[in-house]
């Protein structure tokens, strides 16, 4: 549990599609879609979490249960790499505690290979960063600056 920081600027837009529609829906009805549009992310992703909340504010809050903290992980993640997005308050409980992994903010230059050989001295480790990573991730060489993701440990 915590409060995780992400860069406002970066990732998907989901929210942007969600906001961009029209002008004339009331705010309450745009903050409810947008907490749709990130609940329909985590689904589409796989990510397994009973009684899933989100609510937006200065913040993404989200309340749940997962299996493990590499779910658990994955969730703050999603949520997080979405741009207009600056932190999330992770409220979620796990039900089998287990090490946490280390969040990396991706630098303009970085390959995961780079990442591997910086986090774990072998750049033929990359595969534990993208499998760690996945669905997020679909192919080793989409990450991009200001993305955050998971460095397991070894």
């Amino acid at each position: 549990m915590g409060l995780f920081s992400f860069l406002k600027g970066a990732g998907s837009n989901i929210l942007n599609k969600v906001t961009g529609k029209t002008a004339a829906v009331a705010p309450a009805k745009i903050e409810l879609s947008k907490t749709d549009a990130l609940k329909a992310e985590i689904a589409k992703l796989g990510l397994p979490v009973q009684n899933l909340d989100i609510s937006l504010g200065e913040q993404v809050i989200v309340n749940g249960r997962t299996l493990d903290n590499a779910t658990r992980e994955k969730v703050i993640l999603a949520l997080g790499n979405v741009e207009g997005v600056t932190s999330v308050d992770d409220r979620m409980e796990v039900e089998n505690a287990e090490p946490e992994a280390v969040f990396y903010t991706v630098q303009k230059g970085d390959s995961l290979s780079k990442i591997a050989k910086a986090q774990y001295g072998n750049a033929m480790a990359y595969p534990a960063i993208f499998e760690a990573n996945k669905p997020m991730l679909t192919a080793p060489d989409k990450i991009y600056p200001g993305q955050v993701l998971r460095i397991p440990a070894q």
